[in-house]
């Protein structure tokens, strides 16, 4: 049993309890200690780092309130906020299920295999107590006896499998520790001297954690020594900048990992993360059906694993403390708007694969087809064109997560060209020899003090350490829409282009379901299926060249077209609406897109492997009082 001695009592006390598992309903008894007259308590409706409002409280139910043994009445004022008709200063209790069938890593699922939840799920807000101290019981369930809990809260009194009392020091820190519970696998490793748990749920019987765990501690240990290495040998200047760098802002990290069936995504957390992958793409030990003495490969799947746990863990530092002005506390009842998320994301998307570089985990061809891949997804979309990443990153409210047919068209990731937008900068710094994009940011870390930046901190330590103002491609390659030159600022790093032809899926610009026949998802903007009249959700039943359209050939997949495609002009049969439609098809000429190859090797590793920091003027830090 943990225990730690508390001098203070907690001003909220909730205890989470499983009520049913193959009802999914989490059971929730809320204590407020010396509540105001007329509390309010409200459910938040989203969860930071997922910008959507998610309407958490359609999963609450039977919410009751009570005061010394008498029942309170309570009055709902919209769709997540309640009033208590209750007197101040005396304990006052408050009990409700919530139902917990999402399996993802955004809200909560609780069945007999596992429970997960995240507080914005579950934890109602005391107004007026948000800053006060929090405790979190969660009680183990006496239907699952081999049931084990991990979490980043920090202990106050558990039993030896992790069940009993947390505390946090305020709501916004209670909320921000996701809580998983079941018969999971645990292991640990140090990484500079931080304690480092990983949970993995579902993990098949071949899973190799010992695997993960030596590829999580370099990535871990690679970011700690990126933000915190010791440069005590350096130069005096360089001395005096690291006196303003803070510690570590986690006495301890916690990874929560849920193998599925299908499935991939993370969300960041201030000491730990919450990850979902496939099952198939965890490391895995020799099983009875491998060659004997065989090691299985890593699959792409497995690196494309390291790459989440890389931007995670990443996001500790770049968006839980650096983090945007319009962040500095949450509004937890509605959209919290900022448009930069294209350096938060984005940027923490360009630094994910170049630390699995850099900790030695893949090599340069991997590296270089990684971006490509990046490259590929920003030029196939044609909304790159009207919208830039500052306007995706205010809108990912409405946008990025509200994704439809007319997405590509209309929209931008923030994830991808922001990466790329990465790349351009630090490829630009390190081409005019002032400075790095490495620099740049632990310049940022001490100019905030590791708190809220704005998009003029930025701008100001570019111009700082880059000797010039970088207002020009800040205003095109950020709000603007023009393409960016990576391949041209790639080609001076060693990197050639070696051109390939485009899918057929792309050549035509459609994307299809993978389903029995060919079922169309999107049309993109400016493409011969849109100049041909096909519409998201058509059924491309047959084919048939121009010349002779009663010549009909079933179409069993895309895959198919080129066996029957003897003429440029065709007709294209497409089920739409329970009607069948012919359309004039024309097939445009082959196309190309870019495909990166390591040309000189030197060039490339003085990017890509990392070199000690260029020392900034004294003048990088942030007024006080600007």
């Amino acid at each position: 049993m943990t225990t730690k001695k508390t001098s203070n009592a907690a001003a909220v006390h909730y205890r989470v309890e499983c009520a049913d598992l193959h009802a999914h309903l989490f059971s929730v008894t809320l204590t407020l200690q010396r509540p105001q007259a007329q509390q309010t308590v409200r459910l938040p409706v989203w969860i930071p780092g997922s910008y959507m409002v998610r309407e958490f409280s359609k999963h609450l139910q039977e919410l009751q309130a009570s005061q010394g043994g008498k029942a309170v009445a309570l009055q709902q004022l919209d769709k997540c906020s309640w009033q208590l008709d209750n007197q101040a200063d005396a304990p006052l209790t408050l009990r409700y299920r919530v139902y917990a069938f999402d399996n993802s890593v955004r809200t909560a699922w609780l069945d007999s295999a596992r429970g997960f939840f995240n507080g914005t799920s579950l934890l109602l807000r005391c107004e007026g107590f948000e800053d006060q101290l929090h405790e979190l019981e969660v009680a183990a369930p006496d239907v699952a006896p081999r049931w084990k809990l991990a979490t980043g809260l920090e202990p106050v009194k558990v039993d030896r499998e992790g069940f009993g009392t947390y505390r946090a020091p305020d709501y916004h820190a209670l909320i921000d520790c996701p809580v998983e519970t079941g018969d999971f696998w645990s292991g640990s490793f140090t990484a500079r001297g931080v304690p480092h748990r990983f949970v993995v749920a579902g993990a098949p019987p071949t899973f190799d954690g010992s695997q993960l765990l030596a590829d999580a501690q370099k990535i871990c240990e690679a970011q700690i020594d990126f933000w915190h290495a010791d440069r005590s040998e350096k130069s005096s200047a360089l001395r005096k900048f690291d006196a303003g760098y803070r510690p570590i802002p986690f006495q301890s990290y916690t990874f929560l990992l849920n193998a599925v069936g299908d499935g991939y995504g993370g969300l960041e957390h201030r000491n730990s993360t919450a990850l979902i992958c496939q099952r198939a793409d965890l490391p895995r030990k020799a099983s009875v059906l491998d060659a004997k003495a065989a090691t299985p490969a890593k699959s792409e799947g497995y690196t494309t694993l390291l790459g989440l746990i890389s931007h995670e863990y990443f996001h500790s530092w770049n968006v839980k403390q650096l983090r945007p002005a319009e962040f500095a506390r949450f509004d937890y009842q509605q959209e919290n708007y900022t448009a930069l998320l294209w350096f938060f994301e984005g940027f923490t998307s360009y630094y994910d694969d170049l630390f699995l570089r850099r900790a030695g985990l893949i090599d340069d061809t991997t590296y270089l087809k990684l971006l490509t891949k990046t490259l590929q997804q920003v030029e196939q979309t044609p909304g790159q064109q009207v919208q830039s990443v500052a306007q995706a990153s205010f809108d990912a409210w409405v946008k990025y997560y509200r994704q439809d047919e007319n997405t590509p068209n209309a929209t931008i990731s923030y994830y991808t060209k922001g990466s790329l937008v990465a790349l351009c900068l630090d490829l630009t710094l390190r081409k005019e020899g002032r400075s790095t994009l490495d620099d740049v940011m632990r310049a940022l870390w001490e100019r905030t003090g590791g708190g809220p930046l704005t998009e003029a901190d930025v701008a100001a330590v570019l111009q700082q350490l880059g000797g010039r103002s970088f207002a020009k491609e800040l205003r095109q390659w950020v709000h603007g829409t023009r393409a960016l030159p990576c391949l041209t600022l790639l080609e001076a790093f060693g990197v050639a282009n070696k051109p390939e032809a485009v899918s057929l899926e792309q050549r035509l610009g459609l994307r299809t379901k993978p389903a029995a026949g060919v079922m169309v998802r999107q049309v993109l903007r400016g493409s011969a299926a849109e100049a041909a009249g096909f519409c998201a959700g058509d059924e491309w039943l047959a084919v048939a060249p121009a010349s002779q359209p009663d010549e009909l050939w079933r179409l069993a997949s895309l895959a198919d077209l080129p066996l029957y495609a003897s003429e440029r002009s065709l007709i294209a049969l497409v089920h739409r609406d329970r009607r069948v439609l012919k359309l004039n098809l024309r097939l445009p000429t082959g196309d190309t897109q870019p495909k990166l190859a390591v040309e000189q090797s030197e060039l490339l590793h003085r990017w890509l492997q990392p070199v000690p920091a260029a020392e900034p003027t004294p003048k990088t830090r942030k007024p006080k009082n600007p």
